[in-house]
């Protein structure tokens, strides 16, 4: 009796520790993981790779794509809480989510009720204070207000208000392939501002000499 007892405790403790440890998995939202390929993400959203946008070809591959989830059959307009979701790719590889979510569906709920709605699929978060110092506020634009993060070795969750517009949105981040991603996007930068001198002069020879080649070909054309 004393080892059904124990069976069933064991048990009990098992089916409870398997949806908090499947809860804690900072890596996925909803369907889609951090590390998955760009043609994964095309599917699950059902776009095409001409709705990608390139951001920057070297010294490393980045990319963007912006999906609005479609609205369900037999539901009204923007029946997902969910208004846009933008994926960003390192070398076609997911390493940042940023969920905006729809104002309607978030209209009258406090920090607090979207916490706690959160936390049931992340575990308990740490809450920012209103005043955050300044390292913290470095690591958001500066329409965003941290309120809330959950952090592993591996990933981390953020959810922020949005200054601009009143709402909230939610960043999923790799923090391997964003550091790899922010390296890339900075090296980037500066090699726009140290070539930008002479892109833009390059253009404007471009633009010179096909206007030349137009004038020319005009030339022998035009008939008064």
């Amino acid at each position: 009796m004393k080892s059904v007892r124990v069976s069933l405790a064991f048990l009990t403790l098992f089916f409870l520790a398997v949806p908090m440890l499947h809860a804690q998995d900072l890596s996925k939202y909803r369907v889609f993981s951090l590390g998955s390929s760009l043609a994964t993400v095309l599917k699950h959203t059902d776009q095409k790779i001409e709705d990608v946008k390139l951001i920057h070809a070297s010294p490393a591959l980045i990319q963007d794509l912006t999906w609005w989830p479609p609205s369900l059959p037999g539901m009204p307009y923007r029946a997902d809480t969910v208004e846009q979701i933008q994926f960003s790719f390192c070398n076609s590889a997911l390493y940042k989510i940023a969920v905006t979510y729809d104002r309607s569906s978030t209209e009258g709920l406090t920090r607090e009720d979207l916490v706690k709605s959160l936390s049931l699929k992340y575990g308990p978060a740490v809450i920012v204070t209103a005043v955050a110092d300044t390292a913290t506020k470095e690591q958001y634009d500066a329409r965003e207000e941290p309120i809330a993060s959950w952090e592993d070795s591996q990933s981390s969750v953020n959810l922020v208000g949005s200054g601009f517009s009143g709402g909230f949105n939610l960043l999923i981040a790799s923090k391997r392939l964003n550091a790899e991603a922010e390296l890339a996007l900075a090296e980037a930068a500066r090699l726009d501002k140290q070539q930008g001198p002479q892109r833009e002069a390059d253009r404007q020879k471009k633009e010179i000499d096909d206007l030349e080649l137009t004038r020319q070909r005009n030339q022998k054309s035009f008939r008064p």
